[in-house]
């Protein structure tokens, strides 16, 4: 069925405290999206960042951020009060300052816990998740106690998990320990009230899940065996992709590498737990780097660039088969992006997800692409560009000018202030199942509103929307392209 969304963050999202939430704006922005008559609402992972404030670089495969909790519900609830948000902006503030938010967010969550009474959906809610969030909320609380540093550099009794430490501390830090439960349940809480409520619209979540997860994370520190690690808990090597065109030296992402043996001899029960996870909270699921289940890049660890990385066959069919084995049909797109062999798309194609298509990358004038709009198949999503490249006037600006000339004639369009809606009107017009859209896109911006250049660090994941940006008129423009090509 064809259908169409908008790519937005939470973070992204206006509102006060300097962070999109799952407050009122989120509420507002689902009202938009049934204005403009769209299906979906993509969103990168929820997952609590760490050090560079990425998304795909996270504490947890199934915690929530607690930037995302919404202080007004929180004070509606009477756990807090206008006092209490002394050092966070009051208005929109127009980017994400991540340092404020780590300096002041968790002392304002402490306040709301404190006039908190456990109760029965607590209670409930500590159980139904405890596979899971008692580590993590451990984990939490031991980097508190240890300055937020990276597990590895704990002391041994901690970093290695011996059982008379671990149980001393959990007496010792009790209320520390109940204050990262809480602030999951408020995080669940207030996402499972924003979620049943854009579904009671129409609207469908699109979640995205990395492909890996973090070193300095509450997995990797409970269950060490289900990565490539040496007895000192190193890893013996790491995750990236290989030099190419736009990289020389490659990208170095620095993630422990999965031991697929040891995950294939006990059936994949940590992925089939992080997918089924997965769809409680999004209801289609975006999985990230999906190459790398083909074969991935492993780079030795030390390595300053990616540059002398091998590539390593990985679990392949084997694992998406024992998730359909176990979970059924799922509602699963591929990122598969990157360097795509004859084996790659192979694995696409007898999994059955639908790809991804960047518009962005079809137009060179001296060959023809396979992301040209012409070459789309149907089984796929659309996307101008991704979280991760130029905004398409970005785009568009950076063109030589033969580029543009080309683009120019294969849209047909005459003016330059037409060229960013006639690239998202061919999406709309493709064959493609699914046309995505970020929200920048929409709005026309240039690349001071990117929202992430990979391999570098600082100045990302920082772009907001003002809410006078959602007008009643963008919303029936896009509804407009809707009604046209049947999305």
């Amino acid at each position: 069925m064809r259908g169409s969304g908008i790519l937005l963050h939470i973070s992204s999202l206006p509102g006060p405290h300097g962070i999109g939430t799952f407050g009122k704006e989120a509420y507002d922005f689902v009202d938009f999206l049934e204005k403009a008559k769209q299906k979906y609402w993509q969103i990168l992972p929820l997952a609590p960042t760490s050090y560079g404030d990425s998304p795909y670089q996270t504490l947890s495969a199934f915690a929530g951020n607690p930037y995302f909790i919404d202080f007004e519900t929180l004070k509606a609830e009477g756990l807090l009060e206008e006092g209490d948000l002394q050092g966070l902006p009051r208005r929109n503030a127009g980017k994400v300052d991540y340092g404020l938010q780590f300096r002041f967010r968790f002392g304002v969550l402490k306040k709301a816990y404190l006039r908190f009474r456990e109760d029965g959906p607590f209670r409930k809610f500590s159980e139904t998740h405890s596979w899971w969030l008692d580590d993590y909320a451990l984990f939490m609380a031991l980097k508190a106690k240890h300055g937020h540093v990276s597990w590895e550099f704990w002391p041994d009794a901690y970093k290695f998990r011996e059982q008379k430490a671990m149980g001393e501390f959990r007496k010792r830090a009790a209320d520390e320990i109940g204050f990262w439960k809480f602030i999951q349940y408020k995080f669940f809480q207030q996402w499972e009230k924003l979620k049943k409520y854009a579904n009671g619209k129409g609207i469908k979540i699109i979640g995205d899940i990395p492909i890996y997860v973090a070193y300095d994370s509450a997995d990797v520190w409970c269950q060490p065996g289900y990565w490539q690690l040496d007895d000192a808990l190193v890893p013996k090597a790491v995750a990236g992709v290989p030099p190419d065109a736009f990289t020389p030296d490659g990208q170095l992402w620095g993630n422990p590498l999965y031991d697929y043996g040891a995950m294939e001899k006990d059936g994949f029960s940590w992925w089939l737990k992080r997918i089924k996870f997965s769809f409680l909270l999004y209801d289609i699921l975006r999985i990230d780097h999906f190459r790398g289940f083909e074969s991935y890049y492993a780079v030795p660890y030390g390595e300053k660039t990616a540059r002398n990385g091998t590539w390593v066959k990985g679990p392949g069919i084997k694992l998406f088969s024992k998730i359909k084995e176990k979970l059924g049909d799922l509602a699963i797109i591929a990122e598969d992006l990157g360097y795509l062999t004859p084996e790659v798309r192979s694995l696409l194609r007898e999994s059955g997800f639908p790809g991804m298509k960047i518009f962005q990358f079809g137009f060179n004038p001296d060959y023809e692409s396979e992301y040209a709009p012409h070459n789309y198949t149907k089984n796929s999503v659309v996307y101008p560009g991704t979280h991760d490249s130029s905004t398409l006037r970005g785009w568009v600006k950076s063109r030589t000018r033969r580029e543009y000339r080309y683009y120019r004639e294969y849209l047909g369009f005459k003016r330059k202030k037409d060229a960013v809606w006639s690239g998202i009107a061919e999406c709309f017009k493709s064959v493609c199942d699914t046309c995505i859209i970020q929200m920048q896109d929409y709005l026309e911006l240039d690349d001071s509103a990117r929202f992430n250049i990979p391999s570098t660090l600082g100045g990302n994941w920082i772009w907001r929307v003002k809410s006078k940006q959602l007008t009643e008129k963008l919303a029936k423009k896009i509804a407009r392209l809707v009604k046209i090509y049947y999305r």
